[in-house]
């Protein structure tokens, strides 16, 4: 059914007996807060600061600065959603559907900016005029047409752009969408109530351009009164516009009433004689209204029209105007004016021109020196007062400033200020103060950032269809796919949906802005310290000890993400402690047992010492005879070798003497010769001479080339008993074999072999 068929089916006169209903009911919501819109509008004013041309007073605008302090204590930055189940428990669907809506809230709280902007709009209301209103509504997805090569046309509804290459076809499509519209304080109205929960409807303000009110309601629209003008119409009038130009800036007041009552929805122009539109509810929201109750300033229990926070403190600003009016005047005043003698023209010009270092002439000195001098030409106004009261004045303003920071409850740990003379405590008292008047105002903003989001949770839920659901919240290359469907089904029941999942939004004071670190810092900490405990616990207390921990992973928002994976271990562990297990044996029979097997080994143990030892004693004495044997033959060497050594010499000192012997014989005997034949004649005389004389010579060269010989035959002999002596002196070491038997003795770095009889006994060393 369109929607041109939904308002024909509405007859004429109810259209007009409903007109005339709303209309009323509106006009009397209109009265009851005439003078809350007053007051708003003035503070308004009087935050921007907005003056006539005739005011020129100076201010002092502590309003703007109250507001510009609180606004970042209560709200600061964009929200998160926070889905999970309502009680914590072992409920893997649950955690599915809880992750599937958070993220798909998250989705749209990052990807549009409608409700982050509505939320600070919301806040600031709230502080100026004392009431702030959110409206959500539901934008389903349109279906556009698919256009094939052949022309073919096929309504699609898709969510994101898709191109196939072989059929060279393409689809555009939009997805649903909830936003959250910032209504204007002054464009809401509610029936009379003390409470909210009396409240049996709502409804805001839209204005409506021609074009567009008949879009929306069909021909109805075309008689609806275009009553709402722009600013500056008589200005753009005188400028020269025409009609036509006119009538389009021009719009509609349209107003969309939720009625609780009877659960409908209508849509009302003001001055409009017809309904123009009626509907049920299309939104299905478990409080009907699609607003959550909105940001109150002071509220009391006979009404709901609030207080704004301004008119609390009114009487303490508009004093504060006065001072600095005051003040501006007064520093006006102090400045140098005085009079002086008219007869005296270099008085002037002291005055006037300022110079130097210079003497300014005097035409009649005496008559100048009698009246006093300079004292006596010159009178300045007094000052001295002026700046007394100025200095009073500033006094009055800055106690009139801390009246209302007792009122507002601002104190100097919030607006940054502090004095150095404060102790620690002191400051702490001051931030825990403003802390405690600031939570209500705190809570209330987190409050309704949270109905928001339920809201839109809501609609999600009903009107979304599932494959976007699935799609925003990438939840299908998670660990917990397998429970997609079953975690969807949940979310369409809207019983079951309330009893197992809750959503909120967390904290969004700049103050804790490390929240979410810490919390995984704490997370990981406590379960790893637990996990390092559990491991030292036996195997059948693994399912008590994985209750225990999911049970403590559930309380921290940072574990919701793992949950999937610490169950599926929990599992495995568990499953492992169920499989058969040896039995156990008696814990007696097993202490027996290893006293037993104790007792055994130090037994194996003394023996194999006893016979390590024997052995290596064996050993011992083995080598030493073999040393003892060795050294023997050493002695026995060396003895040999030693009177071979004197054999050699006396054999060589007999030879030589016998040698010698006959050779001076012979010399003897050639020179008797050679005497008796001195007949011979004096050439020849002299010949002999010099052949006894040479052979001389040859004797004494043969004499000592033998006693060389004889001298290096000596060192050496003298050496190898030196080295034999060291090799006897030096340390030994026994070389075992892989049997742990004596083999050899190694003298410096030379290994000798011991050598064995057939009994296995050493009998020497090679």
């Amino acid at each position: 059914m369109t929607e041109q068929d939904d308002n024909s089916a509405v007859a004429e006169e109810d259209r007009a007996g409903l007109a005339r209903r709303w209309s009323a009911d509106l006009d009397m919501a209109k009265n009851a807060e005439k003078d809350f819109i007053q007051a708003g509008r003035k503070i308004v004013k009087r935050y921007r600061d907005q003056r006539t041309e005739s005011d020129n007073a100076r201010r002092y605008n502590i309003l703007w600065s109250n507001v510009q302090t609180l606004a970042p204590a209560t709200y600061s930055k964009k929200p998160k959603a926070q889905v999970q189940r309502r009680f914590k428990d072992a409920d893997p669907v649950g955690r599915c559907a809880s992750l599937i809506l958070e993220r798909a809230l998250q989705f749209e709280i990052d990807h549009y900016s409608d409700y982050d902007s509505t939320l600070r709009n919301v806040v600031l209301d709230r502080l100026l005029p004392g009431r702030g209103v959110a409206w959500v509504r539901f934008e389903p997805a349109e279906e556009l047409e698919t256009h094939t090569a052949e022309g073919e046309d096929t309504p699609v509804g898709v969510i994101d752009e898709q191109v196939t290459d072989d059929s060279e076809s393409h689809s555009m499509g939009k997805y649903e969408c909830s936003p959250c519209d910032y209504v204007f304080w002054d464009d809401f109205r509610t029936s009379p109530a003390r409470t909210w929960e009396e409240v049996t409807w709502v409804a805001r303000r839209v204005y409506m351009s021609r074009e567009e009110g008949e879009e929306r309601f069909g021909e109805i629209f075309k008689d609806a009164p275009l009553s709402h003008e722009p600013i500056g119409l008589e200005e753009m009038k005188s400028g020269g516009i025409t009609a036509d130009q006119l009538d389009r800036m021009k719009k509609a007041k349209v107003w969309e009433i939720w009625c609780k009552s009877d659960r409908k929805v209508y849509w009302h122009a003001e001055g409009f004689q017809k309904i123009l539109d009626v509907r049920d509810d299309p939104l299905g929201l478990e409080g009907f209204f699609p607003c959550p109750k909105p940001l109150y300033a002071t509220l009391t229990t006979d009404t709901l029209i609030p207080v704004p926070d301004y008119k609390q403190y009114q009487d303490q600003a508009k004093e504060m105007d006065e001072l600095t009016a005051r003040i501006a005047i007064l520093v006006k005043a102090v400045k140098v004016v005085g009079v002086y003698d008219a007869s005296f023209e270099g008085v002037q010009r002291m005055l006037n021109e300022g110079v130097d270092n210079t003497l300014i002439p005097v035409s009649q000195w005496a008559a100048f020196a009698e009246k006093g001098g300079l004292k006596g030409a010159v009178d300045f106004m007094p000052i001295k007062e002026v700046l007394e009261a100025l200095a009073a004045l500033y006094q009055a303003r800055e106690a009139s400033k801390q009246v209302i920071y007792e009122i507002t409850g601002l104190s100097d740990i919030i607006r940054g200020a502090s004095v150095a003379s404060e102790t620690a405590t002191a400051q702490q008292i001051k931030s825990q103060f403003a802390s405690l008047r600031l939570k209500t105002t705190q809570y209330e903003v987190a409050r309704f950032a949270s109905d928001l989001l339920r809201m839109k949770a809501q609609i999600m839920c009903s009107l979304y269809r599932p494959d976007v659901l699935v799609a925003m919240s990438s939840m299908a290359s998670s660990k917990d796919a397998e429970f997609i469907p079953a975690a969807m089904e949940l979310l369409g029941n809207d019983v079951l949906r309330s009893f197992r999942i809750e959503v909120a939004t967390d904290s969004m004071v700049e103050l804790d802005e490390q929240g979410e670190k810490e919390s995984r810092m704490e997370f990981l900490t406590a379960a790893s310290g637990f996990l390092r405990e559990a491991i030292q616990a036996p195997p059948e207390m693994a399912p008590l000890l994985g209750e225990m921990l999911m049970f403590g992973v559930r309380s921290f928002k940072s574990g919701q993400t793992m949950e999937a994976s610490l169950e599926q271990f929990i599992s495995q562990a568990t499953e492992k402690a169920k499989q058969p297990q040896q039995p156990q044996p008696d814990p007696e029979m097993l202490k027996l047992q290893a006293q037993q097997q104790t007792e055994q080994g130090r037994m194996q143990l003394e023996q194999m010492k006893m016979q390590a030892t024997a052995q290596a004693e064996q050993q011992r004495m083995q080598a030493d005879m073999a040393v003892a044997q060795g050294k023997a033959q050493y002695d026995m060497q060396l003895e040999q070798m030693r009177i071979d050594q004197q054999a050699f010499e006396s054999s060589s000192r007999l030879e030589f003497e016998r040698w010698k012997a006959e050779l001076d014989s012979q010399t003897k005997l050639a020179i008797a010769q050679m005497s008796a034949q001195s007949s011979i004649d004096a050439k020849a005389g002299e010949q002999t001479e010099k052949e006894a004389s040479g052979m001389s010579e040859q004797i004494e060269k043969v004499s000592e080339n033998l006693l060389t010989k004889l001298e290096e035959r000596t060192s050496e002999l003298s050496q190898v008993l030196a080295e034999v002596a060291t090799s006897l002196n030096a340390p030994k070491k026994l070389v075992r074999g892989p049997d742990g038997r004596a083999t050899g003795v190694e003298i410096n770095g030379v290994v000798k072999t011991i050598e064995r009889g057939p009994d296995g006994r050493a009998i020497g060393i090679q």
